[in-house]
């Protein structure tokens, strides 16, 4: 059985949840979303790390840490940003890394969005 986790982000009027809990494991996807549900316009660096705060956000909201995440797919639509986004990666990560994947596609939902990413974390047992 899933659960929808509180993760304070803002309700965007589709057909999803920011976050989503089952048997202990959080699925969840995240791109450059301000608070008032606007894309942050700019520049890679800038919504890369917009977006891995926003996945701190909804992991913390479930229980977890960045350290609990396990498996990242993370979707630019210009490989040339790959170089940018490793660098902010590494602030938010610490070695041993989580699994990633990193794929170049023609074009992200919503206009001016070049990043869009997908999580999966393992949290820690409720006590």
């Amino acid at each position: 059985m899933r659960r929808e986790i509180d993760t304070g982000l803002p309700d965007l009027g589709q057909p999803f949840a920011w976050a989503v809990e089952s048997a202990g494991t959080l699925y969840t996807a995240h791109g450059p979303v301000l608070p008032d549900g606007t894309i942050l316009q700019g520049d890679i660096a800038a919504q890369t790390r917009l977006t891995l705060e926003n996945l701190r956000t909804a992991v913390a909201a479930a229980g977890g840490t960045l350290d609990d995440v396990m498996q990242v797919t993370i979707y630019l639509i210009d490989a040339a940003d790959t170089r940018a986004m490793d660098a902010e990666y590494r602030a938010f990560f610490t070695p041993p890394w989580p699994n990633r994947c990193t794929v170049v596609v023609a074009g992200l939902v919503a206009p001016g969005m070049r990043i869009e990413l997908q999580a999966t974390a393992r949290l820690p047992p409720r006590g």
